[in-house]
């Protein structure tokens, strides 16, 4: 299983409505172990972060009035990447990974914390949220 991280507006009689992802972007954010791993880690919790956390125990809607507090983390954690890479390199792989691997976990990290990004401010720009599930 996989992450995927969805736009959202609300519905004027209630609830919501997921958009269909644009083309040409992604909705992936990050393996299902990331909620723990990566999302939920000790680095990313001790630098404040209380939005991306939160996947260590359920989904994450991120309500449209919320999206700039989440974009704020999301550059805050963007700033420390290599921090989250390396002590998730340490935790869930032991260490076993050669320099190029290590290389290579950090950019799918940047990768999947750049989709989700775009989509927050796709979000952002039309008055919706976003769903990681």
């Amino acid at each position: 299983m996989s992450l995927s991280v969805d736009v959202y507006v609300p519905r004027a009689e209630g609830g919501i409505e997921v958009l269909d992802i644009p083309p040409g972007c992604s909705d992936a954010a990050g393996r299902e172990d990331w909620r723990t791993e990566v999302w939920g880690s000790e680095p990313v919790r001790s630098l404040g972060a209380r939005f991306l956390p939160r996947l260590a125990t359920e989904d994450l809607t991120v309500a449209p009035d919320e999206m700039p507090a989440f974009l704020a983390e999301c550059d805050l954690l963007r700033t420390h990447l290599g921090r989250i890479a390396g002590h998730t390199d340490d935790v869930s792989r032991a260490g076993d990974l050669s320099r190029a691997d290590d290389v290579g976990f950090a950019a799918d990290v940047r990768r999947s914390l750049d989709n989700i990004v775009a989509a927050a401010r796709r979000a952002a720009d039309i008055g919706g949220g976003i769903i990681i599930w």
